[in-house]
């Protein structure tokens, strides 16, 4: 992932009057460059989430969004770190405004590309963490695997799933997603 080198340190105000034609995350004041379009995989497994996440959730006060949607996980404060996660699902309808969510997510998921790899599986599972992110997924469509990570006494559990399984989703109760369903193609 691509940085601005240099000392200075960004927050959601500098972002938001960025150009628009390149994409951008912030962390701990950092500006990363996103990659350009995702692979055609990568759209397939995460529309493929998002149907099922959408299907179990409607009627439901929990909403799911998908990428590019900011998320400002510590807009009371610093305000110095804005992702967009590739799906996210928020419980708290008071989080969202017009231009995204403000505070942590009830769920994260990234799915890997080769290009952020290191990046998911590093710099944003801890910046989610330090956020209170109650589930972040990580979704490798190479090996057709998911990592979910459960916050539990301020550190992450972690369950492994399979393209067989179905993987519950901790904070939905009784929320199952089929990663058959997910990795097909």
């Amino acid at each position: 992932m691509e940085t601005l080198q240099n000392e200075k340190r960004y927050t959601y105000a500098d972002y938001c009057a960025w150009d628009d034609s390149e994409r951008w995350e912030i962390i701990d004041g950092i500006p990363y460059a996103m990659s350009p379009a995702p692979l055609v995989t990568h759209q397939t497994v995460i529309g493929n989430l998002y149907y099922q996440f959408a299907d179990f959730l409607k009627g439901k006060p929990c909403k799911v969004y998908l990428s590019p949607f900011d998320v400002r996980l510590n807009a009371d404060t610093d305000d110095d770190t804005v992702v967009q996660p590739d799906l996210l699902v928020v419980c708290d309808k008071s989080k969202i405004d017009k231009r995204g969510c403000n505070g942590a997510p009830d769920l994260v998921v990234e799915i890997l590309s080769p290009s952020s790899a290191r990046h998911d599986k590093v710099l944003k599972l801890n910046t989610y963490l330090r956020a209170g992110v109650l589930e972040y997924w990580i979704v490798d469509p190479d090996t057709k695997t998911v990592s979910a990570h459960l916050l539990k006494d301020g550190e992450y559990i972690i369950r492994a799933y399979a393209d067989t399984d179905t993987a519950p989703v901790h904070v939905l109760e009784g929320c199952t997603i089929s990663l058959a369903d997910v990795f097909a193609e």
